[in-house]
């Protein structure tokens, strides 16, 4: 197991005080334990330090045109006092209308109401690829607040976002909603919170849950004339306000369209704003399907369009093939085939004329435009270049991916890839692990759509090596239902290549994603048809794989003569064929099962086989976890010191490696046997200690944890007074 540093929830300060070995009053320590007076000697533990503040709200206008009456109308829903209730507001309206920066500025000038942070996410309501799940973007406040890594279900993420949002003065900007039903499970809940969602549809759903609707409509001619003065100057306007008229008339006084038109514009200091006005007013080519208030928009897209030189426009075109709504640099490189200088130059470019935005993270196009790229984009898609374009990102995303795979989980034994282009040294350097995992928590909604983009292409091979070379992300990050979604392509994608290699990998590790997301019958199914294929095609260390897999999900299921069986033979086919971490972590695992069965006895000697063999390979991590194992034995036959000794080792190998996950179960582990000895008040320290890794962690044995506090506060509070009689 793996797993990320997280920030901790601010705790309680309870202070308990412990005199002759008991602890007094009924409070029990939560969180961390801050004071404790024993014998008169009191300890300090230092507090646990403030969750992060995001500020994501995207940029805004210094000057919001035409909208002084939305935003006055926006203010009166605070309420009187302003702020003394939560609100949700829904601002609706069609594309290109300007809900987005409406509602940012709004937030952005209450910004000191909302000292706890303001969040942002786009749910891609009318992106080609779908809606986004509701629980990317609990996902990412979650994040936000410094909590990784998240729960993997919905509803477990929902919980967790409304428990941290509760005592928070937050603003969240829910941008581009698709149905109340996405929206739902992001409602903070808080009476301190105020939530606006922005949707071209009216989402009238939400006004069971208390919303209030702010429809938002096209500017009016004043407002629109201005904003085009505002892009290219007063002057030029006042010299011709016919042409200036018929430019804001033809945009449909939408303000997307206006602005883009007035880029047009600008680029041309000394062009009579007549020329852009009958550009406008012709029929031309492009968004032929687009129906959002007229056409004018079309119109305006194409004019701005036509402005730009030839490199942009064939970057333009092939950013249109791309199956995702933001694009890093490297990925505008790999498309174009571009180095990083030219691409920036060219970006800059599109960005000029609004047919681009710069965001956080990358790049994106609005709704829109992103229409407009994809019409480009089927000019080249069956010509050479557009293949090409093609293949380059997704060899990039393979290998990429690939790279991240070899430095995080160097022991996962890797398939062969196919590239159809050798991909350059950028897309294989990673300068730490830190650098990789970042990585791969960035480009997780990529790497997804990427899978399903190449396996809708018939690059089937090239979807389940992907698959295959995320591991590391599935290991360490558990995305539960992508690391189900992408094994379940990844699976029909290597049968469709007739790979049976890749068919087998994709069973055994898509298993493991069903069995953690307690889906064991179905794991189990997986790893049994890994197990029969895996003996048709005389593969015994992929039988091995299968037959671990299904030996997990006995152990869960609590078939525990089951499980062991599978873990003699698992180990039996790993020393057979001379892989001897692997027969080490089998015996490890067997172990445990014993240790689970109450045997104890048994236990120790497997336990201590396969420590000595995984501190031989070396492999730190797992030989800690033998400890661990070995210590719970030792406390069950009675041999307190020596699991104390086991414990001290496992922890500190731990702490040195990051596992945060396994530093707080060995702090349980220490807990219970300093309970088993009768000493209360370091049974109390190391169960506060390991609740607050837990919680760091959003891990659910933090209730756990809780529960054994309040077990020992009842243990040792002082006996009451005896019954008065009679």
């Amino acid at each position: 197991m793996n797993s990320t540093d997280g920030a901790r929830e601010p705790h309680l300060k309870t202070r308990n005080s412990l005199s002759g070995g008991r602890i007094e009053g009924s409070v029990v320590q939560a969180g961390e334990i801050h004071h404790l007076t024993v014998y008169g000697g009191p300890v300090e533990a230092s507090a646990a330090p403030a969750l992060p503040v995001p500020r994501q709200l995207p940029p805004t206008p210094r000057r919001l045109v035409g909208r002084e009456a939305d935003l006055a109308a926006l203010d009166r829903e605070l309420g009187d006092p302003p702020g003394a209730v939560d609100v949700t507001v829904v601002v609706t309206g069609p594309a290109g209308v300007g809900k987005t920066a409406l509602a940012a500025q709004w937030l952005r000038r209450l910004a000191g109401r909302f000292p706890d942070g303001q969040l942002y996410a786009d749910l891609r309501g009318h992106a080609p690829g779908g809606p986004a799940d509701p629980a990317e973007a609990l996902g990412g406040f979650l994040r936000a607040f410094g909590i990784a890594p998240v729960p993997g279900s919905l509803a477990e993420g929902a919980a967790l976002w409304r428990s941290l949002a509760a005592e928070r003065r937050i603003a969240v900007l829910l941008d581009n909603a698709s149905t109340a039903a996405q929206v739902r499970p992001l409602l903070p809940g808080s009476e301190h919170a105020v939530v606006v969602v922005t949707s071209r549809r009216r989402l009238t759903g939400l006004g069971i849950d208390g919303a209030v609707f702010r429809p938002v409509g096209l500017l009016s001619d004043a407002a629109s004339v201005q904003l085009l003065a505002q892009r290219v100057g007063a002057d030029r306007v006042d010299r011709e306000r016919t042409a200036a008229a018929q430019v804001v008339e033809r945009c449909g006084r939408l303000p997307l369209a206006v602005c883009l038109a007035a880029a047009r514009i600008a680029a041309r200091p000394v062009q009579p704003l007549a020329v852009t006005a009958q550009a406008l007013g012709q029929e031309s080519q492009g968004l032929a399907a687009l129906d959002v208030e007229g056409e004018a928009v079309r119109h305006a897209l194409d004019a701005s369009f036509e402005v730009l030189g030839a490199d942009t426009v064939r970057l333009y075109g092939l950013l249109g093939l791309l199956p995702f709504p933001v694009f890093t640099l490297d990925v505008v490189c790999a498309v174009g085939g571009l180095a990083p200088d030219e691409a920036d130059r060219l970006l800059d470019g599109l960005i000029d004329v609004h047919l681009l935005e710069e965001m956080e993270g990358g790049f994106r196009f609005h709704d829109l435009v992103k229409l407009h790229a994809r019409a480009r984009a089927e000019e080249v898609r069956e010509l050479a270049e557009g293949g090409a374009a093609v293949d380059r990102v997704l060899d990039w995303y393979l290998a990429r991916t690939t790279a991240a795979e070899a430095l995080l989980s160097p022991s996962h034994r890797t398939l062969r890839r196919d590239y159809t282009v050798e991909p350059g040294p950028r897309a294989q350097e990673f300068a730490d692990e830190t650098a990789a995992v970042g990585w791969l928590d960035a480009e997780t909604g990529r790497l997804a759509d990427t899978v399903r983009w190449a396996a809708a292409i018939g690059r089937v091979a090239t979807a389940w090596q992907l698959v295959d070379a995320m591991w590391p992300l599935f290991l360490r990050l558990r995305p539960a239902r992508l690391w189900i979604e992408a094994h379940r392509i990844g699976r029909e994608a290597a049968r469709a290549a007739g790979d049976r290699e890749g068919e087998l990998r994709m069973l055994t590790s898509g298993g493991t994603g069903l069995r953690n997301a307690g889906a064991g019958e179905e794991a189990s199914e997986w790893f049994t048809e890994a197990l029969h294929l895996a003996r048709e095609v005389g593969e015994p260390l992929v039988e091995a794989d299968a037959l671990y897999g299904l030996s997990q999900t006995h152990r869960t299921a609590g078939r525990l003569t089951e499980a062991a069986d599978c873990l003699r033979e698992t180990a039996a086919l790993r020393e057979s064929r001379g892989y001897a971490r692997g027969t080490a972590l089998a015996r490890l695992a067997l172990g445990d099962v014993l240790l689970v069965a109450g045997r104890p006895a048994e236990a120790v000697p497997v336990v201590m086989d396969a420590h000595r063999a995984l501190a031989a390979v070396p492999a730190p991590y797992e030989a800690a976890r033998a400890l661990a194992f070995l210590g719970q034995a030792h406390v069950a036959l009675g041999a307190h010191d020596e699991a104390r000794r086991c414990y001290t080792e496992a922890l500190a190998e731990f702490r040195a490696g990051r596992a945060r996950h396994w530093e707080a179960r060995v702090l349980e582990l220490v807990g219970d046997l300093a309970r088993a000895r009768g000493d209360l008040v370091e049974a109390a320290a190391r169960y506060g200690e390991s609740m607050a890794r837990y919680r760091e962690l959003a891990a659910p044995d933090a209730a756990r944890l809780e529960a054994a506090l309040t077990a020992l506060a009842a243990l040792a509070a002082p006996p009451g007074p005896p019954p008065a009689t009679g």
